[in-house]
């Protein structure tokens, strides 16, 4: 099996400035532009296409011939964020590749490789949505609106991603906080040189208005999946961002509107060892799907996708990080310990108790009871992980397509969630406790016990510093529970202004990443990649982040 190098060169001075702007002229030349490309027949839809066909799939940073095992769309950006937190616990070896981020240092600031990795994907992604706005403020006739609706709707989710991870503190706490440049189908090359970062206020205000356009436009629409953005996830996004930015009256609106039509899902579905969290179902808002003919899966041995680094019942393949290489991204050892075991969600990773069963045959048939691999289990504990050999705290939530575990090929062709009704119905009843705290109890305890029948309000009451109130922190628990691995825990901690906690007595935590901080991390805040603030002057760059210089003492319960 092939083995890839991390690349911490530093960046060279031709790399790319913002690709985000679209609005080209049409001189007399061979170069063909976006309005010359919009006019072949059948293309604008090609256009709207893209803008969802590139979430996942392509070596969009390092193109097929580095083949970084991070480098496969927008799922990356879940762990990448998840692991600078508590509750994901990464291996330390030279293999695990999201070390980086859980390591939280140096390699983080402008002058490493990594850091132009969110810029190069996201601005992508911005100018695959702002080719279609030019196409359609062109020519905007009627059949044309449902994909200026897509594009407008996207632009938002993407802004909403770069605000929260490039802004140093929170909407509600500082509108004047600056985010990142913005830029649409108007703005002109020139432009981007001279490009300063937008405010929270405008910002946000930038989501708002698309989101208002993208509402207008798509409305009546329908998707041909769930792998398309309809009505329902506007107004998902407009809830996270209501949420955000902490006017309550409408994050409850638009949640309650958005969840209209969707189930939750219940215990066979959120447990199927064929179908969990790889197949939308009656829950799934939103998603994206890897597929048999994605760069991801046909190059690299697969080694280069989100079941790679989230599947580890693929043991019998030889193939997967997670599995066979380095070993999987275990839940935080106090945060397991802190779900009951009556409710159902526990059974998503493996009970630490089993390590105690004292031999590998009771081990093994222990496993038994989270998939129908328990052998491969044991391998991928005992045998593949590097830091220490356990199988506590593996994750099963992701499962590999159709239950297959030899072929990783078809093992790894799964779809991802992007947006849940859960949670919607997390930020509907948030939103309304922080209006009336007795009426948002009583959403949350109803959401809970589908959960836990036995769920009983104000028993999850750490704070992991900071200072939300009790109604927050149940809420908050929840959400870290229900959404772990789906991109949401560093938004959530800067959200709630809380500190991280990873050294306490029988942390999961390596040794030297052990870290107790009291306040929101400054490596949750990322770094503007180098060339874009020596080309854009009137960019400015946000602090290198500084790695603890060493573990923590052991936090007391």
């Amino acid at each position: 099996m092939k083995k890839i190098s991390i690349l911490f060169s530093t960046l060279a001075a031709a790399a790319l400035l913002l690709t985000g702007c679209i609005k080209e002229t049409s001189p007399m030349t061979s170069t063909v532009t976006v309005l010359q490309a919009g006019a072949a027949p059948g293309s604008y839809q090609n256009f709207v296409d893209a803008i969802t066909g590139s979430l996942a799939g392509t070596f969009t940073y390092g193109g097929a011939s580095n083949k970084y095992p991070y480098d496969y769309g927008y799922p990356s950006f879940f762990l990448m964020r998840d692991v600078m937190g508590n509750d994901i616990v990464c291996e330390t070896s030279g293999s695990e590749w999201y070390t980086t981020w859980y390591a939280c240092g140096t390699g983080l600031g402008p002058g490493y490789a990594i850091c132009q990795m969110p810029w190069t994907y996201y601005y992508k992604w911005i100018k695959n949505c702002n080719n279609v706005l030019l196409l359609y403020n062109a020519d905007p006739t009627e059949e044309k609106q449902a994909g200026a609706g897509i594009a407008y709707a996207m632009r938002a989710m993407f802004n909403m991603d770069l605000a929260r991870m490039f802004c140093p503190t929170t909407y509600a706490l500082d509108k004047q906080a600056i985010t990142v440049p913005i830029v649409t189908e108007e703005t002109e090359l020139g432009d981007t040189y001279s490009n300063p970062r937008a405010t929270n206020e405008v910002m946000w205000q930038h989501i708002l208005d698309d989101l208002d356009k993208a509402e207008e436009l798509i409305a009546g629409y329908e998707r041909p999946d769930k792998y398309t953005p309809d009505l329902s996830v506007v107004y998902g996004f407009k809830a996270r961002a209501y949420l955000t930015m902490e006017n309550w009256a409408k994050a409850e609106e638009y949640a309650k509107k958005a969840k209209a039509g969707y189930t939750l899902m219940n215990k066979e579905q959120y447990l199927s060892q064929t179908t969990g969290f790889n197949t939308p179902n009656s829950s799934w808002m939103f998603g994206l799907t890897f597929k048999p003919d994605d760069p991801n899966i046909l190059i690299n041995d697969a080694d280069s996708c989100w079941g790679s680094q989230m599947i580890i019942e693929v043991s019998p393949s030889g193939c997967g990080f997670s599995a066979n290489y380095v070993g999987p991204k275990r839940i935080d050892y106090h945060l397991f310990s802190t779900i009951p075991a009556t409710d159902f969600r526990r059974m998503c990773w493996v009970d630490f108790a089993l390590d105690d069963l004292g031999g590998k045959a009771a081990i093994t048939e222990a496993l038994g009871a989270y998939s129908d691999d328990p052998a491969g289990l044991y391998n991928t504990g005992y045998v593949i992980s590097t830091t220490k050999s356990y199988v506590g705290g593996m994750p099963v939530k992701f499962r590999p397509k159709d239950g297959e575990h030899k072929d990783q090929y078809k093992a790894f062709t799964v779809a991802v969630p992007l947006m849940r009704v859960e949670e919607m119905y997390l930020i509907e009843a948030e939103a309304a406790g922080m209006q009336d705290e007795a009426r948002g109890k009583t959403l949350l305890e109803a959401f809970a016990k589908t959960r836990d029948p036995q769920y009983e309000y104000g028993t999850h009451v750490d704070t992991y510093y900071g200072s939300s109130k009790l109604f927050q922190n149940e809420v908050w628990w929840q959400r870290r529970v229900e959404l772990w691995g789906e991109g949401f825990a560093t938004f959530d901690i800067k959200r709630l202004q809380k500190g991280v906690i990873r050294s306490y007595p029988n942390t999961n935590h390596p040794a030297g990443n052990r870290w107790n901080v009291s306040s929101t991390p400054d490596w949750m805040t990322l770094c503007i990649v180098g060339t874009e603030t020596n080309y854009n002057s009137a960019c400015e760059q946000n602090p290198t982040p500084i790695k603890p210089a060493a573990d923590s003492d052991e936090y007391t319960w």
